[in-house]
């Protein structure tokens, strides 16, 4: 399933209504972390495309059936810019600037890639597991890939 973004920053509000929408029929309910943490990523991934490249996007989002409780949640915004996703350093006091380090944080997978006459920006979720720990802390210890950089999709 997919929605039409428009370059307006006001898309996002309606992207994380979108979102909730059809969490209803996949069997993820309202209120399970997943839920939650779906629409922040829904509102990070929108808000970079709104907001960095100006361009239309198109929020895509694939749910697993109410009867498969281990499937993965699949978020994808693409847009027309060609232009990579390109880290910032953001300081404390920055009001923005963070979207993709949270992206990072929250997800279990993400990525990017040239698409056509743009580029997809992907996230995936698993739903049959719950994320206590930084991916950094589940493969030995240091420090996430992004700590302190905040990315800026253009």
């Amino acid at each position: 399933m997919q929605l039409e973004i428009r370059p307006d920053p006001a898309e996002v509000g309606r992207a994380r209504r979108w979102a909730r929408s059809r969490l209803a029929g996949s069997g993820i309910g309202a209120d399970e972390p997943l839920a939650e943490t779906l629409i922040l990523l829904v509102s990070e991934l929108v808000t970079n495309a709104v907001v960095h490249t100006g361009c239309p996007a198109v929020l895509r989002l694939s749910l697993p059936g109410a009867e498969d409780g281990s499937a993965t949640v699949r978020l994808e915004v693409a847009d027309t810019s060609t232009r990579a996703p390109v880290p910032r350093c953001a300081d404390g006091d920055a009001t923005g600037g963070r979207g993709l380090a949270l992206v990072d944080g929250l997800a279990d997978r993400w990525g990017w890639s040239p698409d056509g006459a743009g580029k997809r920006i992907w996230c995936e979720l698993d739903r049959c597991t719950q994320r206590v720990e930084s991916t950094a802390a589940a493969y030995g210890g240091g420090v996430p890939a992004f700590d302190g950089l905040a990315f800026e999709a253009v």
